[in-house]
């Protein structure tokens, strides 16, 4: 995460133990919405939560419970690859920090802030759907398992990636689109345009990869 404090890096990892907790085990059953802050609720000092980071208005700063969105961001990309339908997601409308160590596409996160700005996605299908998340010592982890098979698989993948500058500032964009296939099969299904993204850009980048 750039040059952060590497304190509030451990912080959040406090954090992220308290809010998992709250939703490691929970069953979506059909019909059923699965909220972030309906589950992990306010998050305060009485809970045990310390000061983390947070992503604010388009700057860094620091708060009770911050660094929990990166529990969101876990939840969202498990979601994707489930039948399950996404209601509500919002996302940074800038790009903090650089690519050092990060395995998915950018902009596939989820931004969550209490209590309006929620994670929700909705069971539309006829079986139900457990969430698990845990933490080891290097690594936030989840899954999602169902009571009855799921017969299609879901590739997310990243498109039509670049910076550009403009107005002396540099921006990102990318769209991630999601890949539908029978596993039976194996035949494509569907295509979908999941996410466009466009974001400024808060740390330096090098001239090179930057369009003009």
């Amino acid at each position: 995460m750039g040059d952060s404090d590497p304190q509030l890096q451990e912080n959040k990892i406090v954090n992220l133990s308290i809010a998992a907790s709250e939703i490691d085990g929970i069953i979506i059953r059909p019909s059923e919405v699965f909220s972030y802050w309906e589950l992990v609720g306010k998050t305060t000092k009485e809970k045990g939560y310390i000061e983390g980071m947070q992503l604010s208005r388009g700057e860094v700063k620091t708060g009770v419970g911050g660094g929990i969105c990166q529990l969101a961001n876990l939840l969202y990309w498990m979601a994707l690859h489930t039948p399950l339908t996404i209601i509500e997601r919002h996302h940074h409308s800038f790009d903090p920090f650089p690519d050092e160590g990060r395995v998915l596409p950018f902009g596939s996160g989820a931004s969550v802030f209490y209590n309006y700005v929620d994670l929700r996605f909705l069971n539309t299908t006829k079986q139900a759907f457990q969430i698990r998340v845990w933490l080891t010592d290097h690594h936030l982890k989840g899954a999602i398992y169902t009571n009855k098979e799921v017969h299609y698989s879901y590739h997310v993948k990243e498109r039509k990636h670049k910076f550009s500058k403009k107005n002396s500032k540099n921006y990102r964009q990318n769209e991630i689109w999601r890949k539908t296939v029978d596993k039976r099969t194996g035949n494509y299904m569907n295509e979908e345009l999941l996410i466009k993204n466009f974001a400024e850009v808060k740390y330096d980048v090098k001239p090179e990869l930057v369009s003009q």
